[in-house]
């Protein structure tokens, strides 16, 4: 007589099945660990963006099978899942339901039988613990402690425990006294496909912050590129062109091309180069206009007095003899020669 499968079951089946032919993505997680209130306040917070169902594996299979899917890949979902559970969502995509689901693990004080999931480290330091028993409890499972000003001190950094290895007796215990907690629980997702493809936590556990920074590092080299080749797209033509306006802008100015841009800076220009220009004559050869523009030019660039300078009495400047009518009248001075003129 063949043994009949309990009417629970099928249920469970029946509604796998459901999840699975709704598509979007499909995920595996492990459960393993975490307290039955804690349980239930994920499903609740989670409830409305996806669909958590908590099944033996040998259930899953049957319903992974009954949609036509390959039993290989769910084997290969579940990595080293102790106690499964298949999530359904059509609001994330692999990697957001990654990152959601990140958000419930927390770690927990490592029992005996747990395994490693890391190399755990116990760094030299200051634990702050006061003096006691604890002392000789951290020297009896090899971490080397001492008491130091007051509190217990770690000697140096001490591998307590290596990856994949399995917790014994109290070292579980010593290391979270020292805040090493490091069984993660929370719905840990080892596996996941969405739209044929498999993604493994590994795959899915990104830097999005440094994946940020390259993504705007190679952004601004490309653009520096396509602009420096003068690639034309709706992104560097603005730039191209206050580019090309600048350079045009300057070349005119070089050559000498007078136009409503340049005009002003060609004569500003000229202005400066005349005033160098008069600097270096005697002040015999200029007329009054340009003695004032080299006054003027002369003083904007003069540092302020000290006040200690300023407290002293101004010495007398000698008196500026006058010219003979005849002598200026005769030479007219370099305001003539740059088209300067008296009164103007």
């Amino acid at each position: 007589m063949i043994a009949k499968a309990a009417p629970w079951k099928h249920g469970t089946i029946s509604k796998l099945s459901e999840d699975i032919s709704r598509g979007g993505t499909l995920a595996i997680i492990d459960i393993h660990g975490i307290p039955a209130d804690a349980m239930l306040g994920m499903r609740k917070t989670l409830r409305e963006s996806m669909s958590i169902r908590v099944a033996k594996k040998k259930l899953m299979n049957r319903a992974w099978n009954e949609a036509n899917l390959d039993t290989k890949i769910l084997d290969e979902m579940y990595g080293n899942a102790v106690q499964p559970a298949l999530v359904q969502t059509s609001k994330y995509d692999s990697f957001a339901l990654f990152s959601e689901l990140k958000k419930t693990e927390a770690g927990r004080a490592a029992k005996p039988g747990d395994v490693a999931p890391k190399d755990i480290v116990v760094e030299k330091q200051d634990t702050g613990l006061a003096p006691g028993p604890i002392v000789g409890d951290l020297n009896s499972i090899g971490i080397p402690a001492k008491i130091m000003k007051g509190s217990v001190h770690i000697q140096k950094d001490t591998v307590a425990i290596k990856e994949g290895e399995t917790f014994e007796g109290d070292l579980g215990m010593m290391l979270s006294k020292l805040g090493i907690n490091p069984i993660e629980i929370g719905l840990i997702l080892t596996g996941a496909i969405e739209d044929g493809h498999i993604f493994y936590s590994s795959d899915l556990d990104l830097d999005t912050d440094g994946l940020r920074q390259d993504i705007i590092s190679a952004t601004s080299g490309a653009f520096n590129l396509a602009c420096n080749v003068s690639w034309f797209s709706s992104i560097t033509t603005p730039t191209l062109i206050s580019k090309a306006s600048g350079e045009a802008l300057s070349a005119a100015i070089e050559a000498g091309i007078i136009n409503d841009e340049t005009a002003t800076i060609i004569i500003s220009k000229a202005k400066n180069s005349a005033l160098a220009l008069a600097g270096q004559l005697d002040s015999s050869a200029l007329d009054e206009e340009l003695l004032a523009a080299l006054g003027a030019a002369s003083h904007s660039a003069e540092v302020a007095p000290s006040e200690a300078t300023e407290s002293e009495e101004a010495e007398e400047a000698p008196p500026v003899e006058e010219e003979e009518e005849e002598e200026d009248a005769g030479f007219g001075g370099l305001g003539d020669l740059f088209g300067l003129k008296k009164g103007e």
